[in-house]
């Protein structure tokens, strides 16, 4: 999140706004998409500015949520844990609509919904997370998920992995295909490759996993690969780029995948495609060529369309990662700077933190933090400000970091759905 003093300077700022709109009627924002910064800008925007006239649009009443889900996969958690509501939204005083945007039109700065229905708004933010490029691994596309689950959107594709893991023989492989950058949740790959091999070491002591990399380095790297040698020695075995790590083509009905040297026959495939921001993104003309989304680094204003804000997976951040915590914390700078561009002031440039806890076994976390500011156009990691756990760990600091985690989880899933 933002700094506790630079957050109380950017509400200080906020409380100008209130006669400014009462004088122009009553302001409205429409927050697309519920997850964990489109509920928390939301929130924070009532909170800010009770005047506002704040609409939270998303389909789904039940959020699944992704971070914590790899220990589904492990049977540490079931996937109810992961479910929330949006009680404390409404709670909040934000209209939730239950329904779909199907357009943006940044001219008329309206909104259309599933049923034609058109809602005006004074700012946009947009948070539509991820989306898949189908396609762009040749052999995989959404009936190839059925086969070869990604599980990398939360719900019954994580439950589906799970099936498949315990319904294997003891002896079979375990194949995992992680894409290159940028993807949401960068330690993701390598958490989940830890969590199997515990779940394994456990049910099905004589499989293995592969894990064939698109890169040839990953976040906390060391950490992670230390974590295996002491837990799982012999268990998983990381390919890289440039040791042919790279998967070219899969084939779900044999479970094959396929890199420029080899090929791999699995029991259990999981292949975490190649990701672009949500559909609704480009459709409202905030996605570059890349896919995904360039905003300033202050309000996290579009580059591309104007009172169009973008958060989270879906944005360009700079240096700062696709993360909850990230999305969490950019939604607070973003509806400070929303109330005070409303007011006509000046939104104040942001020092922003982002932390991600990574389990390696049930008892066993490691964490990688950043502090970022402005910088350039884009968010910059400020030097030295930031680290990761320490690679030789004494006196139960790694059970102590798995419970920071489960703390950290049920945090930030009360502070934005409850």
């Amino acid at each position: 999140m933002a700094t506790r003093r630079h957050f109380l300077k950017l509400t200080a700022a906020a409380g100008l706004a209130p006669a400014v709109v009462s004088a122009q009627g009553r302001a409205k924002v429409i927050v697309i998409g519920g997850g964990f910064g489109g509920a928390t800008a939301a929130r924070a925007l009532k909170a800010l500015q009770p005047a506002l006239d704040v609409t939270l649009i998303e389909p789904n009443p039940v959020y699944t949520s992704c971070p914590f889900s790899n220990s589904v996969l492990a049977d540490l958690r079931e996937i109810d844990q992961q479910r929330f509501r949006y009680d404390g939204v409404k709670g909040a005083g934000v209209t939730v609509a239950e329904t779909s945007a199907t357009a943006v039109d940044a001219e008329t700065k309206t909104v259309t919904l599933a049923d034609g229905s058109k809602l005006s708004y004074d700012r946009l933010v947009m948070t539509p997370g991820i989306d898949f490029n189908w396609g762009a691994l040749p052999g995989y596309d959404e009936a190839a998920a059925q086969k070869m689950p990604h599980a990398w959107k939360a719900g019954a594709q994580t439950v589906l992995l799970r099936q498949q893991l315990q319904a294997m023989d003891d002896g079979g492989l375990v194949v995992m295909s992680a894409p290159a950058n940028p993807f949401r949740c960068p330690p993701g790959p390598y958490e989940r490759a830890s969590l199997i091999a515990y779940w394994l070491k456990i049910w099905k002591p004589k499989s293995k996993l592969l894990l064939l990399d698109a890169k040839d380095a990953f976040s906390k790297q060391r950490l992670f690969q230390n974590g295996w040698a002491q837990l799982y020695p012999g268990m998983i075995e990381w390919v890289p780029l440039s040791q042919g790590g790279k998967v070219t083509s899969v084939d779900p009905a044999t479970l094959t995948l396929t890199t420029e040297f080899a090929t791999h026959k699995a029991a259990v495939a999981n292949v975490i495609p190649p990701q672009k921001a949500g559909a609704i993104a480009a459709q409202a003309g905030v996605a570059d060529r890349t896919g995904w989304c360039p905003v300033e680094p202050i309000a996290f204003e579009s580059t591309l369309r104007p009172n169009i804000h973008v958060l989270g997976d879906a944005a360009i951040m700079g240096g700062m990662p696709k993360s909850a915590f990230a999305a969490n914390a950019q939604a607070k700078v973003c509806a400070a700077a929303i109330v005070s561009l409303l007011a006509g002031a000046r939104p104040q440039a942001p020092i922003l933190i982002n932390t991600c806890y990574s389990l390696v076994a049930a008892d066993y976390g490691i964490s990688i933090a950043g502090v970022y500011r402005p910088d350039k156009g884009q968010l910059t990691d400020i030097p030295g400000a930031g680290g990761t756990s320490p690679l030789e760990a004494v006196g139960g600091l790694r059970g102590q970091e798995a419970l920071y985690a489960s703390s950290w989880f049920r945090t930030i899933t009360a502070e934005t759905f409850g």
